[in-house]
């Protein structure tokens, strides 16, 4: 699917194809709009533009790191958007390829990208004449979508902390564990990105601006995406180790509880074994025992099971085994 949006003087146009020749004889800014795989007639309008081949290759991919490099004339972007992202930070993600020119803005993404979407639909209100800044806010849209949900998430954090402390930390240990693999792959994203964001900063890329001197707008625009993929990648670094400390606290937690157990049925084993030995020895069926026609033996017998008994507890008590 291809779809446009053209701007010449003050008259704002979307549509298909058609709006080529205008543009293309005319003049004004365009952005292009491209969904689904790249065929034939989607390979020739990027090599129209100028587009490297090696690019365009890049853009067809299902995955590929994000990125950006300079081509003379246009910057190519890679970005991770979001195709759906879940309550527990499950990902399904869409790459966004950009190509950005002097007055030309191409995007290709294989399915739907609703951070896109959301901007095209909210075209008339944030369309920008620059389109270097156009691209920077849809960058930072898709950061931002990321951020809400990397927020929200803090509180479910909060939830299964509790849900550890009482009753019910079996199910909170299954989601711990796939919360952290979750918030892995979305930490592997969030370093790219920040990296991407960072070059573009230190500019890495003409029609993007480069250094502060470029335009105050475009260096504070750059430096608000940079701020936002750092913060990304820094809070989903912190909530992975939270979510493994978590895990860790609840075993060694776990842990102490079993040898606490361990200790009681090892004190209570170590009582029993002098008492089982004296039992075992006086239950034997020899008829030469002299210990079993003696008249008090069997109380004897108590009474030394008795003494080992308290003896035993009062070494374990000294020895802070009690």
């Amino acid at each position: 699917m291809l779809r446009v949006t053209y701007k010449h003087g003050d008259s704002l146009r979307q549509g298909g194809e058609e709006l080529l020749a205008g543009w293309r004889a005319e003049g004004g800014a365009i952005w292009i709009d491209l969904e689904g795989d790249i065929g034939e007639s989607e390979r020739e309008l990027l090599t129209s533009f100028g587009c490297d081949e090696l690019a365009i290759v890049d853009a067809a991919r299902k995955r590929h790191p994000p990125k950006v490099e300079h081509f003379g004339d246009y910057t190519f972007l890679l970005f991770r958007g979001i195709s759906s992202l879940t309550e527990t930070l499950e990902l399904e993600p869409q790459q966004l390829a950009v190509f950005l020119g002097d007055n030309w803005l191409i995007t290709r993404h294989a399915g739907r990208a609703v951070s896109v979407n959301l901007f095209w639909e909210q075209i008339r209100e944030r369309w920008d004449d620059d389109l270097g800044l156009m691209t920077l806010a849809l960058l930072h849209t898709i950061a931002g979508r990321y951020l809400a949900a990397v927020l929200a998430f803090e509180d479910r954090l909060g939830d299964l902390e509790s849900m550890l402390l009482g009753g019910d930390a079996e199910a909170a240990m299954r989601e711990l564990a796939l919360l952290r693999s979750c918030l892995r792959v979305l930490r592997r994203i969030f370093s790219y990105h920040e990296r991407v964001a960072s070059a573009l900063l230190q500019g890495a890329s003409p029609q993007l601006g480069s250094g502060e001197s470029a335009g105050s707008h475009r260096y504070h625009e750059r430096r608000d995406l940079f701020d936002r993929c750092e913060r990304l990648l820094s809070l989903c670094s912190m909530y992975y180790e939270i979510c493994g400390d978590l895990i860790e606290s609840y075993i060694s937690i776990s842990s102490h509880q079993l040898n606490n157990t361990m200790k009681v049925l090892t004190i209570i084993t170590a009582l029993f074994v002098p008492l089982g030995f004296l039992a075992g020895i006086y239950g034997m069926n020899f008829d030469h025992m002299p210990e079993l026609h003696t008249r008090y033996g069997y109380f004897v017998l108590l009474g030394v099971m008795v003494t080992l008994v308290v003896t035993m507890l009062t070494i374990f008590r000294r020895i802070r085994w009690l």
